[in-house]
């Protein structure tokens, strides 16, 4: 076994505690790392490898570092990639130590645990979570250590579990031994690289802390509290401190929100789009006009969680109807809202002890705003906006300890002085004049060294190893006065000298420098803990300018694209008139988006079948009725010329062609586990979006599977649901089910070339015209000759298929057409009436013709003809 030197050993038993994170070793101006750490760490930084003698044998090992002033960079790239970083510091003054010095890991840098401002996204949220299970319930808990902010909830289902942790886009998940081994590799499967297996922690700090003891207390049973036990022993093991900013941990109801799966926000592009996986293009992207960090965040929140709650949407709907009709005002709390930093991540810095003091000025000059942000919205005429208005707190006191405290340039960091005002502390102003006028001497004896000597080149400098120096050329040392300089260093061609006048003044400057900058640690330690006691006040206060900024989006984004007040029916009744897609039409050019209507209820309009041509804009028509809901149940106006709309409690969507390579699933099996997913869980206030389902198999395959699920949905799930497909054959479901209605989008063809007019009208498509979507796409001509020839031959087959294959020979002998959809059984020789018919029957005898006009009876025929044509004038 190798004999290391006492260094070595020290750090050798430090990595022993931490194996799974790199050890950042400081020595000197350098974190260094050995080992396996050097090697690894090298190619991840991408810096150079060396090596050093460790051995007592003079044994070389693997090293590498990266400069102390600048490690935060680094160390973000590891965090970035996944990996943990312990900072292992001195602990002790070095002129003090006997032997090797103390060192000592006095943090754990995770991707959840992070607080520097430079490692962290301003408008997103960096929680990691917490995962228990007691007696067959899970809980989950999240918490952002950057803003004190610690939820969570209980789930009673594996899957529920998944699918509400994605809603926190986890940066790390830490879970307790009672998962199984099933679900610990399910969990790593969905959140790979990120998931830490730990015991439960027994630590007695943990069970001495009173923001535990009073979150168990007050939480919803036996497995939050684990969760929150876990939670405060990891966060302890970590950071090394008692964590003192931690908000009241808020318990809330899955039940509480609309929800919406991950097919449904990747399928609606809520964050960011299908393709680039971009933030532009996205619903966020519309919708986020915010000015401050905070709001930022909050509208992601809003926007992965509509709310349920008629009651609370009307009264945001309130506040986003008083903020549009007075943009003035608006955009002068917009204006003051730009000013004010992030208030929560500011307060949670002061509480953890890594503030800076320019982080104070910001916290100061953030305060500062508030009076006019107050004056601002008291002009607003309501008196829905007063609840807000006093729940800004501007914190006076505050503001002005630290405006009494604080240099206008206070600096980013405590070591470079020049943090306090003139005035704020008598013996800081003392040490500080001391070294001042120090330097002034020093400055002027620059010109007296030269008048003296007669040396024009003769400078004054300074460096922290030799202090101040006279640096003469070589050339003019022989002009210098024999006696009264004293050789400090010799350089290639000057030599650096010192006299007593200036050795007396250096030792004046740098103790009242040194004295100084300790000063002024100890000041800045006092300010900060001063500051610390407004924690709670700071990060209320951030939640009601960050609902405050969302609300004056909503407003901006509603004015200015014509948005309107959605109302809420209590009948089901769902009623869109000149709806929009809210991103589709800001991406085109100004008046080419064609607006369509939505009408949908309970009776007899429950499911839409849309047919139309591919490019005609059906999953346009599907996705803007759901982003419409979500954005009502948000409280933004949404656009459209008038809605009326139920609260929906879910929304489930299967749109688009995916696979799962990974997780070894088809195409088409995706497609059956989404569909599954929609029509097992959905209730009869959900929303359920499908389009194009039975397309990856066989035709009849597809056409069966197509109908069966649209028969379920309406006998068992009666869910209000859009089902596009270019399945012709499932429009006689419009006759067979008496909730479901035909729709289609329209086209016109002239001279064999067909326009997409976009608009959606009652009634079936004849065709799916796919091969002049082919010929849009530059389909060589060739090709597209080939097709139409191909498809004429397949219809006339089609036709005369008619009366043989597809055909059956009835009692009587004669030929009967075989139907995709049964006809009703045959009772006592005779076919009975189909539904189709006994709608249209049911509709004349209905008819009160005493009161119908002639103008009225011509149209009620008129359309009644139609819809037998409809039927290939079966009757």
């Amino acid at each position: 076994m190798a004999q290391y030197t006492p260094m070595m050993e020290q750090y050798l038993s430090i990595k022993k505690e931490y194996p799974d994170a790199f050890l950042f070793f400081r020595l000197g101006d350098f974190y260094e790392l050995f080992f396996e750490d050097a090697q690894q760490a090298a190619q991840i930084l991408e810096i150079t490898l060396t090596s050093r003698p460790a051995g007592k044998n003079g044994e070389k090992i693997p090293m590498c570092g990266v400069p102390y002033h600048t490690a935060n960079q680094y160390i973000k790239k590891m965090i970035d990639q996944g990996h943990k970083v312990a900072i292992c510091e001195q602990v002790e003054d070095p002129k003090e130590a006997k032997g090797v010095v103390k060192r000592e890991v006095i943090r754990v840098i995770t991707p959840g645990t992070l607080m520097e401002e430079s490692m962290l996204a301003d408008d997103e949220n960096n929680f990691m979570l917490f995962l228990t299970k007691t007696h067959g319930e899970y809980a989950v808990v999240g918490c952002d250590l950057s803003t004190g902010e610690v939820t969570g909830t209980k789930i009673s289902e594996w899957e529920l579990l998944l699918e509400e942790t994605s809603h926190f886009r986890p940066k790390e998940v830490i879970i307790s031994t009672a998962f199984s081994q099933d679900e610990i590799k399910g969990l790593k499967q969905h959140y790979p690289g990120i998931v830490t297996v730990r015991e439960p922690s027994s630590l007695a700090e943990v069970n001495s802390s009173e923001w535990l003891k009073h979150q168990q207390a007050s939480s919803a049973g036996e497995a939050i509290s684990e969760a929150l036990g876990l939670m405060y022993g990891y966060l302890l093991d970590t950071q090394k401190k008692m964590i003192d900013h931690l908000q009241p941990f808020h318990y809330y109801e899955t039940q509480a929100f609309l929800a919406l799966d991950a097919h449904a926000k990747r399928n609606l592009e809520l964050l960011e789009t299908l393709r680039e996986r971009s933030k532009k293009g996205s619903l966020l992207w519309l919708l986020d006009k915010t000015c401050t960090a905070m709001g930022g965040r909050l509208l992601k929140k809003w926007l992965m969680r509509p709310l349920l709650n008629r009651e609370l949407i009307e009264q945001r709907l309130n506040l986003v109807e008083i903020l549009v009709n007075d943009p003035f005002v608006r955009e002068e709390i917009m204006l003051l809202l730009k000013d004010v930093y992030d208030l929560e991540r500011l307060a949670a810095r002061v509480a953890f002890g890594n503030v800076t003091p320019r982080d104070l000025l910001q916290l100061k000059r953030s305060l500062q705003v508030l009076p006019d942000l107050v004056g601002q919205l008291s002009k607003l005429p309501a008196a829905d906006i007063q609840p807000l208005i006093k729940q800004i707190d501007p914190c006076p006191e505050l503001v002005t300890l630290l405006d009494k405290a604080l240099a206008e340039d206070a600096p980013a960091t405590i070591k470079e002085g020049g943090i306090f005002k003139p005035g704020y502390h008598e013996e800081l102003d003392r040490l500080n004049q001391a070294s001042r006028e120090g330097k002034h001497w020093i400055s002027e004896l620059e010109l007296k060294e030269r008048e003296r000597t007669g040396i024009k080149s003769l400078k004054v400098g300074y460096n922290k190893v030799f202090g101040y120096y006279i640096e003469v050329t070589k050339a003019n040392v022989h002009l210098l006065d024999e006696g009264r300089y004293q050789r400090k260093q010799t350089l290639s061609n000057a030599e650096r000298f010192i006299t007593p006048e200036l050795k007396e003044k250096e030792a004046m400057i740098l103790d009242a420098s040194e004295r100084a900058l300790e000063l002024e640690h100890q000041l800045f330690g006092e300010l900060r803990h001063q500051v610390k006691t407004y924690t709670e006040r700071l990060q209320k206060l951030a939640q009601t300018i960050a609902q405050l900024d969302c609300l004056c989006s909503f407003a901006k984004v509603s004015e200015q694209h014509h948005y309107v007040r959605p109302a809420f029916s209590h009948n089901g009744e769902l009623v869109v008139q000149a709806g929009r897609h809210p991103v589709v039409e800001q991406v085109l050019p100004s008046g080419e988006f064609v607006a369509n209507d939505v009408h949908m209820n309970d009776r007899d309009r429950q499911i839409l079948l849309i047919t139309g041509p591919n490019m005609a804009g059906k999953s346009t028509y599907m996705r803007q009725l759901a982003q419409i809901v979500i954005m009502a149940q948000m409280g933004c106006f949404v656009p459209a010329q008038e809605a009326t709309l139920p609260i929906f409690d879910q929304i489930f969507t299967r749109i688009g062609a995916a696979d799962d390579l990974v997780g070894g699933q088809s195409t088409f099996m995706v497609e059956m586990v989404e569909t599954k997913r929609a029509i097992t869980q959905a209730t009869p206030n959900s929303l359920i979006l499908l389009d194009e389902i039975g397309r990856g198999t066989a035709t009849y395959d597809g056409m069966s599977l197509a109908q069966a699920v649209i028969e379920y949905i309406h006998d068992h799930v009666q869910a209000k649901t859009l089902f596009s497909t270019h399945y012709h054959e499932l429009t006689d479901l419009e006759y067979q089910l008496e909730r479901v209605q035909n729709v289609h989008v329209a086209c016109s063809e002239h001279e064999g070339r067909v326009t997409f007019l976009h608009k959606v009208l009652e009634g079936k498509a004849d065709r799916s015209y796919g091969i002049h979507v082919a010929e849009l796409a530059g389909m060589p001509e060739h090709v597209i000759n080939r097709a139409a020839a191909i498809l004429e031959v397949l219809e006339s087959k089609g036709e005369a298929a008619l009366g043989t294959e597809h055909s059956k020979v009835s009692e009587a002998g004669q030929l009967v057409q075989l139907s995709l959809f049964a006809e009703e059984e045959q009772q006592e020789g005779t076919r009975q009436t189909p539904k189709w018919q006994k709608k249209i029957l049911a509709e004349i005898e209905g008819l009160d013709l005493i009161n119908t006009t002639p103008l009225e009876a011509l149209n009620t025929l008129y359309r009644l003809q139609q819809r037998l044509k409809g039927k290939g004038g079966r009757t």
